[in-house]
């Protein structure tokens, strides 16, 4: 996800969504303890991704105080 789209969507989109995230990332690593994935760069990307949605959750919840 790119920051334009995180900016664009609500607040509960947004804790939904990273919720969403951070199951599918530990399922990866899951997997990928297992059996190696073939691109092991998409857990790092997911990391980040995750990252950047729980900082604009953070300055939201800053921005309202």
């Amino acid at each position: 996800m790119k920051k334009e789209e995180i900016r664009e969507m609500s607040t509960a989109d947004l804790k939904d969504r990273l919720q969403q995230m951070e199951k599918e990332y530990l399922q990866q690593r899951a997997n990928h303890a297992v059996t190696p994935l073939d691109n092991t760069a998409k857990i790092t990307a997911d990391r980040r991704s995750i990252a950047r949605v729980k900082t604009e959750l953070r300055q939201r919840e800053l921005n309202n105080k």
